[in-house]
């Protein structure tokens, strides 16, 4: 039977360059990925197993339609959900990401530094990505005005969408000005690309699902996204210009880049969420005024 969820009707596969990725990981590993193709916090999962060539087993399941072989991983039905070897579970996705770097040393590079100090201000900048960065962003996406048939000023999208932007700042803000594990200001890294530097870490991987997924403001808002163009910052042109160029460098990265679909379809899902109509776990909580679920 269907289910009734309102948001299980979707594509049911991926499409576009991650249609290739899944098709060329259909044969059976002691590792398997129960993915939604649509799912930001799958695509954290995900693109760690491709930009560190974990060999692995994708499966796509409906997370509002949850087939009985997730339930019995997770009975929440949740993706990202993974079978370790020996059928053991994880979820959540930082939880994933981590148990990723820590469990494959030996596959490609590693997402985390060595140093203790900088190791745990990665862990802070994750989790700044997932209380304040991701929460913003669906804030931003599922605002409605209040009164549209009285001439809404649209005073309420504008506070959201600052509210977003600053957090990109402050984001920014840290990889202009990182310390070392003495404290003092370094500069090695007012370049980048990525947070730490010439390579992408785990910090990066965690919040370009929805770096990739910015376009929805320019489809969905009316007055877009808001980040200045090129020389256009004013006093916040060095913030910008740095987060322009790590925006560059997260959605060229092969492995964010192609575990995307095509665009057409993510549009029915984010447009439920500019409706404010959306009943994901994540909808649910924004509208709550709570975090990440």
């Amino acid at each position: 039977m269907p289910s009734s969820h309102p948001d299980s009707n979707l594509h049911p596969t991926a499409t576009g360059p991650a249609a290739h990725i899944v098709a060329a990981h259909q044969s059976p590993e002691p590792l398997k990925l129960y993915s939604g193709w649509f799912c930001p916090f799958v695509q954290r999962v995900w693109a760690i197993l491709e930009e560190k060539k974990i060999p692995y087993q994708y499966i796509e399941v409906n997370p509002y339609d949850k087939p009985a072989s997730l339930l019995a991983l997770n009975p929440r039905g949740l993706v990202p959900t993974l079978e370790a070897p020996n059928g053991k579970p994880l979820y959540e996705s930082n939880v994933i990401c981590e148990f990723l770097e820590d469990a494959y040393p030996g596959h490609g590079m590693r997402l985390l530094p060595e140093d203790a100090y900088e190791r745990a201000r990665c862990r802070i900048w994750m989790d700044f990505c997932g209380k304040r960065v991701v929460p913003a962003f669906h804030r931003f996406l599922q605002w409605q005005p209040s009164a549209p048939a009285a001439g809404d000023d649209m005073s309420g999208l504008a506070t959201v969408r600052e509210e977003f932007l600053k957090t990109l700042k402050e984001f920014a803000a840290e990889m202009l000005a990182t310390t070392n594990d003495a404290g003092s200001d370094v500069s090695a890294n007012t370049t980048g690309p990525f947070f730490l530097g010439a390579n992408p870490s785990l910090v990066d991987f965690v919040i370009a699902p929805w770096i990739v997924r910015l376009w929805v403001f320019e489809t969905f808002k009316e007055g877009g996204l808001g980040i200045p163009e090129a020389g256009e910052g004013g006093a916040d042109e060095a913030l910008w210009a740095r987060l322009r160029s790590w925006k560059d460098a997260v959605e060229s990265r092969p492995s964010i880049r192609d575990t995307l679909s095509e665009n057409e379809h993510y549009l029915p899902i984010y447009k439920r969420y500019a409706d404010d109509t959306a009943m994901s776990e994540m909808a649910k909580a924004s509208r709550a005024g709570r975090g990440v679920p």
